[in-house]
Formats: C-alpha cells, structure tokens, sequence
C-alpha cells in the first residue's frame, strides 16, 4: 500500500511561501518541489529537512540494491 504525498502550501500576510511536504522519503521532495519553486520566481531563502528526508526511499533502496 502506497502512501500519501502531500505538498501544503502556505503564504503568509507578507507574501512569503512555505512549502510543507509530508509523506515523501529522501530527497525526492526536491525534485517535487522544484516546479512550484520555478513558476513562484523567488529565491529559497530557507529549508528544513524533516526526518522523513533523511530516511532512505524505495526508489533509492532499489538503486543501492542493484549496485551489488
């Protein structure tokens, strides 16, 4: 059973975007984050990696697993 990912976006009264991403593994949220950053035209000014980043994806799994 697969989970569910989920990209929140947030904009403060300023104008300032956070993007919460949940439910994704390892660094594959940058690669769904990174349209939404593209089309927004700013600059990142900050990110903080949830533990779910440093955990390794089943993508990433299979990769190590076929090295050997």
């Amino acid at each position: 059973m697969s989970e569910i990912q989920e990209i929140e976006v947030v904009i403060d009264e300023l104008g300032n975007v956070k993007l919460l991403v949940r439910g994704v593994k390892g660094q594959s949220c940058l690669e769904l984050t990174s349209e939404i950053e593209q089309l927004l035209g700013g600059q990142v000014l900050e990110r903080q990696n949830t533990d779910e980043f440093h955990e390794v994806s089943d993508l990433q799994d299979d990769r190590l697993s076929n090295r050997f």
